[in-house]
């Protein structure tokens, strides 16, 4: 059976570009109340308005400000989230930073924000909202992973390993949310055209600042997000999500591990 979202309450972090912002688009036109989160409220509010230009009413629209990093003030704005219609129906924790550096020219500290954001924060606020679905007996949650978090890839040694991190966090989180009427759900893109790459991590923490070939190549994200939309209304534990050859690399790894990691090694240096 299908799931509806009209009339649910739909909360989605880094909805200020790229995923996020088209997921809002289509949760909009079909009818759910939406929660609004990324860092840049000028951004949001942008995005509020072109989900009621999609069909939302105005008072359906809850623009959020919030850095998921900062766990000081998660629990107030989980308050402020809920309060928004007296539920939270669906989290999408889809806010993240990528990275492009060689690990030998990686900071700790890149490490550590790359840690704080891709893990952490998705971590901290799904714990926050995790009592009150259960209080509903009823949720869905959704993290934003990536294929790099089924493999391990040059000049995203951090990113990788996050990514990693978070699959089998939700992995675990899904089984333990079994009898308990919550589903979760792992979305895995693989090169979506967003402004990941340009706002992705040097070694020393600097913005990478362009778009590589990679991302400029990919899947258009309204499309990708129509195949996301599509899982979700299937109740899919697990969306893989992309149209170039990253995507092979998932049964490749099962199947010819060798292969894989031989592939890989020559995956030029991003430019």
């Amino acid at each position: 059976m299908a799931h509806s979202f009209k009339d649910k309450t739909v909360w989605i972090t880094g909805a200020s570009s790229g995923i996020g912002e088209a997921l809002a688009y289509e949760f909009a036109s079909e009818g759910a109340k939406l929660i609004l989160s990324a860092r840049r409220e000028a951004e949001l509010l942008r995005v509020k308005e072109a989900c009621i230009t999609a069909g939302s009413k105005p008072d359906d629209v809850l623009t959020l400000p919030l850095d998921v990093t900062d766990e000081t003030m998660m629990a107030d704005k989980v308050k402020a989230a809920s309060e928004h219609s007296g539920r939270i129906d669906m989290l999408i924790n889809n806010a993240g930073i990528s990275q492009r550096s060689l690990c030998v020219d990686t900071d700790m500290e890149t490490y550590r924000k790359l840690f704080d954001v891709d893990v952490f924060g998705q971590i901290a606020l799904t714990k926050a909202v995790l009592p009150i679905m259960l209080a509903q007996k009823d949720g869905h949650i959704a993290i934003t992973s990536s294929v790099a978090g089924k493999i391990g890839v040059p000049y995203r040694t951090g990113y990788c390993a996050a990514k990693h991190a978070v699959m089998g966090f939700y992995d675990a989180l899904r089984a333990e949310m079994a009898n308990s009427g919550i589903r979760v759900t792992t979305v895995t893109p693989g090169f979506i055209r967003t402004n990941i790459s340009k706002h992705a991590l040097k070694g020393d923490g600097s913005e990478f600042g362009k778009t590589d070939q990679n991302i400029a190549g990919g899947m258009d994200v309204n499309a990708c997000v129509k195949v996301i939309m599509q899982g979700f209304h299937k109740g899919k534990q697990e969306i893989a999500v992309g149209e170039g050859r990253e995507m092979s690399a998932l049964w490749l790894k099962r199947l010819f591990p060798k292969r894989l990691f031989k592939m890989v090694e020559n995956i030029p240096k991003p430019e």
